[in-house]
């Protein structure tokens, strides 16, 4: 994709998310836009805002409850607080049966038990992800970071 095509919409993006901010509502759609922001003013600036996007994350999980956001809060929160605190954070909804069959939500484990030294574990959690992924690049992709760990 064409920079400028992109940066153009992005813009366009902000200025409408701006312009919903001022109505005073605040939902779904908005705070997962804000989140989309967050992230784009991230790379844009090199300004790590991961403080903000935990608290857009905390706000959104508040209002829908869903596993999925949790998961995303979660690696939000190991950019600020570490990544034994990201794990405290999956354990939160680890048991939502949602989250047995869900690929990233195992990529994710694995990412994060890796990055304890967990390998045994990470391991395991990979074997799981690489199990429930039907893409073929993805797969090959979490095995790699399967076989980079250390035995």
């Amino acid at each position: 994709m064409k920079w400028g095509l992109s940066k153009s919409l992005i813009d366009e993006a902000e200025v409408l998310l701006r312009r919903a901010s001022v109505l005073g509502s605040f939902g779904r759609y908005q705070l997962e836009g804000a989140l989309q922001s967050a992230h784009v003013y991230r790379c844009r600036t090199g300004h790590a805002n991961w403080a903000e996007v935990v608290q857009l994350y905390d706000a959104l999980f508040a209002l829908a409850g869903s596993p999925v956001v949790a998961i995303n809060r979660a690696l939000a929160i190991a950019e600020v607080h570490g990544t034994s605190a990201a794990l405290a954070a999956t354990q939160e909804v680890a048991a939502d049966g949602r989250l047995a069959e869900y690929q990233h939500y195992w990529a994710a484990r694995a990412e994060l038990l890796a990055k304890t030294g967990a390998h045994a574990e990470a391991r395991h959690a990979y074997e799981i992800a690489i199990g429930l992924e039907r893409d073929a690049s993805v797969r090959r992709f979490l095995q790699q970071r399967q076989s980079a760990l250390a035995r």
